[in-house]
């Protein structure tokens, strides 16, 4: 195993805290001592006889690391007791054999361990619990229990097609299959098993994918999820409605409204400042975000907790202008808790960060009372740039809109084909007898 920067061993040592230390140890030795581990056998199954001076002795022959032929000499007063010692040797010796051929092991425990072992030193944490996501949620479920020897191509190819026929998403299913495949390649790699049932399967082509999910016909752009006018009239006003006494139904409504008029990422707002505001000037700028990951402190409980870090790219790095109602927006939430320029915009009652799990079920909570099917916290986002790029009708008639290019630097994406094919969906209607006057 190799681990190359202090940070990441810093990590892994704070990682083995939650896991059984005996077994993570001595999975690290079975892996690299796999190949010579595996090469011992037994030869014979033990063989009991009577020497002259009346004792019993046995011997039990087998095959060590190295190839070599050794045996293993036992003795008692009785058969039945040399007999006894042989069947308890020769048990441990194959219960020995099972532990470090990885080929028998069942994929779930062998997988899970090289996940822990090797992949959790040398990706980031937000990374590593998604590769653990998509092992636990999409292959143990139809792999898991079959040992890893046994998993053939035709195994594989028959988890893609049935991901695919639940209507899985095909980056959901393409993240299972490249799990799959490095881990399979690693194992080959290493001489842990004969052969790699990776090097026959393909990934399911992403038209034939499509396709057999009837969506072949539909454009990437038409699946972006966006809020129509009318639904964002009916947000507004639940997410700012108030109970009898005159007190907010929902807390920091007005964040909702403030992704929407600045196409800010959830992790983007929850991790800006009041610092990061500039009010006199109209703009914010996006310095840092925070993520959700699973809390690895060896208490024992599978929990999420905040880490605060750089966004999501270096494009994402940038200064974003406010509108009128943006602006409104930020001073509606420092109304509603303010605890200093150096504190979140959006925080929690102590002036902490917010956990992102919990603006997503308070946004759950709105849509569900106003009526609106669920859709999720970056429609909000999809919405911002479907507007500004397909425009806003003027008075005079009019259209204003902005390029994609323009768009694609609001939202911090490194090209505007980004926010074409993922974040617009294009209003056809302007179309309408646009070709008029245009006669051949």
């Amino acid at each position: 195993m190799l681990v190359t920067t202090t940070n990441e061993c810093e990590r892994f040592d704070k990682f083995l805290l939650s896991l059984d230390i005996v077994k993570a140890m001595w999975y690290c030795v079975i892996l690299t001592k796999g190949r010579e581990i595996m090469q011992r056998k037994l030869l014979t199954n033990g063989s009991a006889f009577k020497r002259t001076d009346g004792r019993w002795c046995g011997v039990v022959w087998y095959m060590d690391e190295h190839g070599e032929r050794k045996r293993k000499s036992f003795s008692g007063t009785t058969k039945a007791e040399v007999n006894r010692k042989m069947t308890e040797y020769i048990a441990d010796f194959e219960n020995q054999t099972v532990e470090s051929d990885e080929s028998r092991k069942k994929l779930q425990d062998s997988m899970q361990n090289w996940l822990q072992v090797f992949k959790f030193p040398s990706v980031e944490q937000t990374t590593y619990d998604r590769c653990e996501c998509s092992a636990k949620n999409q292959i143990y479920p139809m792999l898991g229990e079959k040992p890893v020897g046994d998993i053939t191509a035709a195994d594989i190819k028959n988890l893609l097609n049935c991901l695919m026929n639940k209507n899985y998403a095909y980056t959901t299913v393409k993240k299972a299959y490249v799990l799959l495949n490095e881990y399979f390649r690693y194992l080959y790699r290493e001489e842990l098993i004969p052969k790699n049932p990776m090097a026959n399967v393909e990934m399911i082509k992403r038209s034939n994918f499509l396709s057999a999910q009837n969506k072949e016909n539909l454009p990437i752009n038409e699946t972006v999820t966006v809020f129509t006018a009318e639904e964002i009239e009916k947000f507004k006003a639940e997410a700012f409605s108030t109970f009898k006494d005159g007190k907010r139904k929902y807390q920091q409504a007005a964040s909702y409204i403030l992704m929407l008029n600045t196409g800010l990422r959830t992790g983007e707002l929850l991790g800006l400042l009041n610092s990061d505001i500039d009010l006199e000037n109209k703009t914010l700028t996006v310095r840092q975000g925070i993520k959700e990951i699973v809390n690895r402190d060896g208490n024992g409980e599978a929990a999420m907790k905040i880490k605060i870090g750089k966004p999501k790219s270096a494009t994402s790095k940038r200064t974003v202008p406010l509108n009128k109602t943006a602006v409104e927006m930020i001073k509606d939430l420092r109304r509603e808790s303010y605890f200093g320029e150096n504190t979140p915009l959006v925080c929690d009652d102590k002036g902490d960060y917010t956990k992102p799990v919990n603006l997503r079920k308070r946004f759950y909570r709105i849509l569900k009372a106003a009526g609106i099917k669920r859709k999720g916290l970056h429609s909000l986002r999809h919405t911002f740039a479907t507007n500004l790029v397909n425009g806003v009708r003027q008075p005079n008639g009019s259209i204003k809109s902005l390029t994609p290019k323009q768009v694609a630097d609001l939202l911090g994406h490194s090209t505007s084909q980004i926010t074409e094919l993922y974040y617009v969906k294009k209003d056809t209607s302007r179309l309408s007898g646009i070709t008029e006057g245009f006669e051949m």
